[in-house]
């Protein structure tokens, strides 16, 4: 059962990831950076956001430890380039906030229209499921550790000699974030953060 819930919560995933993905692209590409958009990734095909590290085998290796109780996973970056931004500096945290809101405002519709649906059905269920996971991946890539998106706000803030030390992290960051997370992160921090989410959004938690 464990495996075939998992299956159920990556497609969900999948999904929102992919939203999350192209929310990055659009403001990129709305900030004058052409590149996500020239390397197709302006896209909501789950096919082109996939890595197989971070999209396949981390939320497998997480949904196990955690039996169950939480999924996370991420796609290939969003390639940016700082100079065809309009403004860098306050770009780059417009686009690292895009990807978290997105899913927080899919969470938020999701909770209004499953007020219209009744309760318990098949539709709720699965709706509540995708608002949930939504919000798990918005929560998590507010963690500021690079390549998070939590990271570039991090960096627009940061004077430009702060911000390119704070980046050369990110060659580690997946190292550092497997870490917290095995420290018990997810439960302390992330967990509670998405239990207020839930109740504000009139979901159910799963």
């Amino acid at each position: 059962m464990l495996i075939l819930s998992f299956f159920l919560y990556w497609l969900l995933l999948m999904l929102v990831v992919s939203i999350h993905e192209f929310a990055h692209s659009w403001v990129a590409y709305r900030c004058g950076d052409t590149t996500p958009k020239l390397m197709g990734r302006l896209s909501l095909n789950p096919l082109v956001h996939i890595d197989p590290l971070a999209t396949l085998l981390m939320p497998f290796f997480l949904f196990i430890i955690t039996k169950g109780r939480f999924i996370f996973g991420a796609a290939k970056p969003v390639p940016i380039n700082h100079w065809l931004l309009r403004n860098p500096k306050r770009d780059i945290i417009w686009i690292g906030i895009a990807g978290p809101l997105a899913n927080i405002l899919l969470a938020f519709f999701i909770g209004l229209m499953i007020r219209f649906i009744p309760s318990q059905s098949l539709l709720t269920i699965i709706l509540n499921y995708l608002a949930v996971i939504s919000l798990i991946l918005g929560i998590f890539n507010l963690i500021p550790i690079p390549p998070l998106d939590g990271s570039r706000i991090v960096m627009g803030i940061l004077p430009s000699r702060f911000s390119y030390l704070y980046a050369r992290l990110e060659p580690y960051g997946i190292i550092i974030i497997m870490l917290i997370l095995w420290m018990g992160f997810a439960e302390t921090i992330i967990l509670p953060s998405l239990n207020i989410m839930v109740k504000l959004f009139g979901l159910m938690r799963i």
